[in-house]
């Protein structure tokens, strides 16, 4: 078979393979993943999915990965030994954050520590002002000296964040060149590069951050390289950026920090093709693995997309507690909830699920791998709702007895319950989270979640899916093929793209459509430039236009899209509207200015198709019988068991009913049916 497409999503319990021939998903796999060297999983997984199916590395044409590499190292700290140059008088910015109380009376407060320590920031005499004119030069001298101190004592990269270059990056670029020159061994990043806009913390905590995964990304992206070539895979990987699309290794190399969601970002856009293929617009994305869970918004038939981000929050939920990152990301609230997370009893005697996960290693108690506390997959296998011998289509067997025995030992036991409610326990716990959350998440987006279906996938995403949307009052639940690996099928639907921002704060009636088009013009010059390189046809480039506005004297601006019309009344109508959608308000009759200006430029969208090839499995859909755990019926209830691949199109089910599959199961309880679309996905009718 020619002209395949591999998508590969390195999760923190499985890592994930999706392969795509011309009529739609031909095979798919899922290994362990190997946290101590992550591109072995992706080799080792490749090899196994392709011999599985009769399938020819040689005959990969597009090899498409995502990895969490850069968040983990960010969390971890396992980045490289990083120096910070700053303008003189604020090196300390990186500390002082905003100086705002996430949590305000929490006494006890907790705040990631900076990247660079303070004895690694330094003041660098220059200053150019907020219009980009020089008040102090550089002092070019103080930089080379500095330079060649910083590579005597072993540091490997610096981050240059100079006062408002973002609107004259001279000193950024010649201060580079010097310490280039003088210590030729170091790794530089500019913010003037990094992220050219506007709000100085924000700017030097995204640039630190950038410099600091730089080494051990590209050195992980070279050793993937290296070892697909190996495997006899012919084209050079493209990776998966976090605002859902896709760059080659090389620009992925010099903006490690543009990947930190590039795993989550395939689910969504996964989640949006096939949405748009069926007529669905607007839909809320649940995607749930072994390690967490995430939410996202789908609105006109693409995920949104935010440019704040925050990562290594100390409270998962409470924004400002985490290190902040100015890139363009998926739009999607995470909750630590997966298939590993670890459930226990709080020092107030109840019970709470997460945000630790067993992970790969050892995983979860029934895994067999020498894990000891009782998770979510544990509670599912319980409660019936996993076939202990068909894990994986068969691959793992899964230790019930183990399960049960630490529920027993470690939740129900505590709680004076039996292992069955308890296990009911942890499952709903893990159902009203998630429930909770995408609620918030869509309100904050003028968004009504119990209008909306929602498409879940991930290896525990359909086994959770109906819990959740009753929750939400959702009407539907849909349940796509290959829902186990979607994230990873998702990026085979990435074009190659990439963002690109300028800083210029401006009243709108002050502005000229020439001035606009000129800086929109330069933003797009060099989006095409990019893409051109990374094998893009120029012509085939396209460009989208976003401009942030606020009312004036607001602290914060909100994303309009510029399009043509008479100017700037076009624009003007655009941020109203937009501005109703998000408040179900208009603001005061005040100024109009836009903060900054952005560009999205793309290649063309690959044209693939999701749908599993090939005609369904001979025989009785119908597998036999398993106990299954549902309190409306009373307890444990015979619940039919359905091969997901011998399902027809227009087939019913009516609940309480388990559909399976090889990476994942969808609970169908009682009082729900489920319907199978034309594209073979499952319609839960809530």
């Amino acid at each position: 078979m020619t002209g395949l497409r591999v998508g590969v999503d390195i999760g923190g319990t499985f890592t994930d393979l999706c392969v795509l021939g011309e009529s739609g998903v031909v095979a798919v796999g899922k290994v362990l993943t190997t946290h101590d060297e992550p591109a072995r999983a992706v080799e080792e997984g490749l090899k196994r999915t392709l011999a599985d199916a009769g399938l020819d590395a040689g005959d990969v044409e597009q090899f498409v990965h995502g990895t969490t590499l850069v968040t983990n190292a960010l969390i971890e700290r396992k980045g490289a030994r990083t120096a910070l140059l700053a303008t003189a008088g604020f090196r300390d910015v990186l500390e002082m954050r905003r100086e705002h109380r996430y949590e305000l009376y929490d006494l006890l407060i907790e705040l990631p520590a900076p990247l660079v320590p303070r004895h690694l920031r330094f003041d660098v005499p220059e200053r150019i002002l907020a219009d980009g004119t020089v008040h102090t030069g550089l002092d070019e001298e103080y930089v080379a000296r500095l330079g060649r101190e910083l590579d005597a004592r072993g540091i490997d990269a610096v981050a240059i964040c100079f006062l408002h270059a973002f609107t004259n990056p001279a000193h950024e670029r010649r201060a580079a060149e010097v310490l280039r020159e003088a210590a030729p061994r170091l790794r530089v990043a500019l913010s003037s590069e990094v992220v050219p806009e506007i709000r100085e913390f924000e700017r030097m905590s995204t640039t630190v951050g950038c410099v600091y995964v730089q080494d051990l990304t590209e050195r992980y992206l070279r050793d993937l390289e290296r070892r697909l070539h190996e495997a006899g895979v012919r084209p050079s990987p493209h990776i998966m950026l976090s605002n859902g699309g896709i760059a080659t290794v090389d620009t992925a190399a010099r903006y490690p920090i543009r990947l930190l969601e590039s795993g989550p970002a395939g689910g969504a856009l996964a989640a949006s093709a096939i949405g748009a293929a069926a007529g669905v617009e607007g839909l809320l994305a649940f995607d749930m693995g072994g390690t967490t869970a995430k939410l996202c918004m789908i609105s006109g038939g693409a995920p949104l997309v935010t440019h704040e981000f925050e990562v290594d929050r100390k409270y998962r939920l409470l924004p400002g507690s985490g290190l902040p990152v100015k890139v363009p990301v998926t739009d999607m609230i995470e909750i630590g909830v997966g298939g590993g997370s670890i459930a226990r009893i709080d020092a107030l005697g109840l019970l709470t699920v997460g945000p630790d996960s067993a992970g790969s290693e050892p995983g979860p108690v029934c895994y067999g791998r020498g894990g000891t506390e009782p998770t979510v997959t544990d509670a599912d296998l319980v409660l019936g709702y996993l076939d202990p011998g068909y894990f994986l289509g068969g691959g793992m067997t899964l230790d019930l007895e183990g399960a049960r025995e630490a529920i027993r030992s470690k939740i129900a036991g505590p709680l004076g319950v039996s292992v069955e409610e308890a296990a009911w326990g942890i499952h709903t716990s893990v159902n009203e989270d998630m429930a909770n959350a995408a609620r918030v998440h869509a309100v904050e987006r003028g968004k009504d979640p119990a209008k909306l279906p929602m498409f879940t996938f991930g290896g525990a995403g359909p086994v959770h899916g109906v819990g959740v949307a009753r929750a939400l009052g959702a009407p539907e639940v849909v349940a796509p093929p290959a829902a186990g690996v979607l994230s990873a099928a998702g990026f085979l639907t990435a074009p190659l793209a990439f963002d690109f921002v300028r800083s210029a704060r401006s009243a709108v009636l002050d502005l000229s459509r020439e001035q606009v088009d000129a800086l929109f013009g330069e933003m797009e010059a060099e989006g095409a430039e990019l893409l051109e390189k990374s094998g893009v046809d120029g012509a085939d480039v396209t460009h989208r236009r976003i401009a942030e506005m606020r009312y004036s004297g607001q602290g914060y601006e909100i994303r309009v899209p510029v399009e043509g019309g008479d100017w700037p009344g076009s624009l003007i109508d655009a941020f109203t509207e937009t501005y109703r959608t998000l408040y179900r308000r208009t603001g005061p009759d005040v100024t109009i200015e836009v903060l900054n200006w952005r560009v999205v430029s793309s290649g063309p969208a690959p044209e693939v198709t999701l749908k599993l090839a090939g005609a369904e499995a001979e025989g009785d859909a119908r597998k036999g019988t398993r106990p299954a755990y549902f309190p409306a019926e009373g307890g444990f209830a015979d619940t039919a068991v359905f091969d997901r691949y011998r399902l027809k199109p227009g087939d019913r089910v009516e609940g309480p009913a388990i559909v399976e599959e090889r990476e994942s199961t969808v609970v169908v309880p009682p009082g729900a049916r489920c319907v199978v679309g034309e594209d073979a996905s499952l319609v839960v009718t809530v």
